[in-house]
């Protein structure tokens, strides 16, 4: 199938669990790095892990950047395209178009999401935030009013920094999402308190 193009791995859920987790790892990171945060968070969901297609000196990347924290938007939207074009697709080829798609996102991976969220709201009913950052100023409000967010941020973070999650908290919020934000006493570095925060949100919900 001519959309089903981003190097993957698909892992199937336990019966009766719709949930599919959308895995998207940081720069540097491929569709391997995130499945066991994905099998920590939900162990009876089905995974669908991905591989950003740019390389930025030879490290797997969702989408273009001019400089850190400096993203090529025109690259970003077309990439975000591209991305919720292989999940209808995925959703055809693996039996899932009733499952519930929550994003579980790292750094790079944590900001498509947040593109896909911004520019094609169906495709997610919730989301796993990690060190996530604005990736554009929305034209339009997007209803996100059906989406629950979990945003785990570094106090000290030196990229996604303080001032930046909060904008984003914002823009998410006022697109109607949920959004639960949870503090990391560190950097950019995920550390097990988000782990233990992300585990006790999901459980505390419906997906």
């Amino acid at each position: 199938m001519k959309d089903l193009d981003f190097v993957h791995k698909f892992f199937p859920g336990a019966s009766g669990n719709d949930v599919v987790l959308l895995l998207l790892h940081g720069t540097g990171g491929d569709e391997n790095d995130l499945i066991p945060l994905g099998r920590a968070l939900m162990p009876d969901a089905a995974l669908l892990s991905l591989r950003g297609k740019v390389l930025e000196n030879g490290m797997p990347r969702f989408f273009r950047r001019v400089a850190e924290g400096v993203f090529d938007i025109e690259d970003l939207k077309f990439r975000t395209r591209e991305l919720s074009d292989f999940l209808n697709a995925a959703r055809e080829e693996y039996g899932l178009s009733k499952a519930r798609f929550m994003a579980v996102g790292y750094s790079n991976g944590a900001n498509i999401a947040v593109s896909l969220m911004l520019l094609y709201p169906a495709q997610l009913s919730a989301a796993v935030l990690f060190r996530a950052m604005v990736p554009f100023e929305p034209d339009a409000r997007t209803s996100l009013a059906n989406v629950s967010v979990f945003m785990g941020a570094g106090q000290r973070d030196p990229i996604a920094r303080k001032e930046i999650t909060l904008e984003l908290k914002k823009i998410l919020e006022r697109g109607g999402a949920a959004v639960t934000l949870h503090w990391h006493n560190g950097g950019h570095e995920l550390g097990d308190d988000d782990l233990v925060a992300a585990q006790q949100w999901i459980r505390g919900r419906a997906v």
